[in-house]
């Protein structure tokens, strides 16, 4: 019997999770700007405010917990243009933050582990005579190239550009720009290793890297 009643409450569960997903073509996927086919914000979801500035791009899932904030809640923007812009086949991983007021741009084929935080603004603390929560952030645009990971508990601060391919070790916290085809540690977060072209990886990868990292996709056909 309780095996049964187990039974019945993940199905249960798995019905509520699956019809409360937000998914293209809902009444609550029309709120965003631009909500692409097949993308998906899994069920329950953290904060999302300021939908008209935030567009999501085709086959990218968002997993549970996920805030994407454009401004306070019930702000209006003037600009037309996506605060929040999520490319295709993106994953935003469960606990992530998106937190913006100026622009964060995420490229295509972006991965983005657990407990994430993206932000493109920060308190400002310029002025001693008044506390820092009376004081109007300071913003700077924020871009995350195509194919890039971002492990787990990484912080994106205002003004970053992180390149294309890039690779952010988990617990990172980023600034400034990046370069394409790089592996980044540390806070603050430095270059540890760099694709250069005519010399491969620098420093060179364990043996075998290269061959075990695409196997799959190097399979030939039949």
């Amino acid at each position: 019997m309780k095996n049964l009643v187990a039974s019945a409450v993940y199905k249960a569960r798995q019905w509520v999770s699956d019809v409360s997903d937000i998914r293209a073509g809902d009444t609550r996927a029309r709120r965003f700007k631009a909500f692409g086919q097949s993308s998906r914000i899994a069920y329950p979801p953290g904060d999302v405010y300021g939908e008209p500035w935030i567009r999501i791009g085709d086959h990218t899932l968002i997993g549970t917990h996920v805030t994407l904030a454009v401004g306070m809640p019930g702000e209006q923007f003037e600009s037309g243009d996506a605060i929040i812009d999520i490319g295709d086949r993106c994953s935003l991983g469960r606990g992530t933050a998106i937190v913006a007021r100026k622009q964060v741009v995420i490229e295509d084929d972006v991965m983005i582990a657990p407990h994430v935080y993206i932000t493109d603004h920060s308190h400002s603390y310029a002025d001693v005579r008044y506390p820092i929560w009376q004081q109007w952030p300071t913003a700077a645009p924020v871009r995350i190239g195509a194919g890039t990971w971002l492990a787990t508990n990484v912080i994106v601060l205002p003004g970053t550009t992180i390149g294309r391919n890039v690779t952010v070790a988990g617990g990172s916290v980023v600034r400034g720009d990046i370069p394409d085809f790089s592996v980044i540690a540390g806070a603050p977060a430095k270059v540890v290793r760099r694709y250069v072209d005519g010399k491969g990886w620098d420093p060179p990868l364990p043996p075998d890297a290269a061959a075990a990292a695409t196997w799959w996709l190097d399979k030939p056909e039949g």
